[in-house]
């Protein structure tokens, strides 16, 4: 017995058919030729990025005007059987707060924001979803995302770096740098001898590259192999911390 299928039904299925076809592409913020820019006033000596759904690059500028944020998206998006894809940007106190409303019965969007500070700001990133990237900092820098990778170069001032889900790198004269994976890599890279390293990672393996000089280390992982090659001694003042739960610990000198 042959089960026969309502011509109407074939039809609405050939539709979503050439529709996930027509969305085969994933959209990418970098096909966006022509970027929306917007200056945003700051009045304070902090800044606090809240982003979503976007990766973030931040950059420290020592020419960039006082008490200015200027911001430069891009954004890509295609939505079937839903609302109009929107992305949103707003300040207020002080926090820069960056949305995207992608919804619909097949929805593709993507979106890219950079940002630009003057220097001697205090900046937090905040992200939900996306990568993070940022350089120049002199002054301190957090930056925590629930899913994607974190990296930062270019930056002496004191880090506070974390990722839930994804890598952390940074290559940095910081005297003071903080760093976590909760799945991923940290894997930092200091051109000056620092006060304090703390870094760990829950899934992934952690490395540390030091000048020459002496340390205070602690180094230890749950699964995988230790090796730390760096001159010890226990009562040095730069102290540096090196753990993993699953996953090799290096602690070395830099090439």
């Amino acid at each position: 017995m042959t089960r026969t299928v309502p011509a109407r039904a074939v039809a609405v299925t050939g539709v979503v058919a050439v529709l996930f076809v027509g969305l085969a592409a994933c959209s990418s913020a970098e096909d966006d030729k022509h970027p929306d820019r917007r200056g945003f006033a700051l009045e304070g000596r902090t800044l606090t990025v809240d982003a979503d759904d976007s990766a973030v690059e931040i950059v420290a500028v020592a020419d960039a005007p006082e008490g200015k944020v200027e911001v430069t998206r891009w954004f890509e998006g295609k939505v079937i059987a839903g609302g109009e894809p929107e992305v949103s940007w707003k300040m207020a106190d002080d926090r820069l707060t960056l949305r995207m409303n992608c919804s619909g019965v097949i929805a593709d969007c993507s979106a890219r924001h950079r940002i630009e500070v003057p220097r001697g700001i205090a900046v937090t990133v905040r992200s939900d979803d996306g990568s993070v990237r940022a350089s120049g900092f002199e002054d301190a820098l957090s930056i925590h995302t629930k899913d994607g990778s974190v990296r930062v170069a270019d930056s002496s001032g004191p880090l506070d770096l974390r990722s839930d889900d994804g890598s952390v790198r940074a290559a940095v004269d910081s005297r003071e740098v903080r760093a976590r994976s909760g799945d991923g890599s940290v894997h930092l890279e200091l051109g000056v001898v620092p006060d304090l390293v703390e870094s760990r990672s829950n899934d992934g393996s952690v490395t540390v590259e030091l000048p020459r000089a002496a340390y205070r280390v602690t180094a230890a992982t749950d699964d995988g192999a230790v090796d730390v090659s760096v001159p010890r001694d226990e009562n040095s003042a730069h102290v540096v911390s090196a753990r993993s739960a699953d996953g090799k610990v290096t602690v070395r000198t830099a090439n």
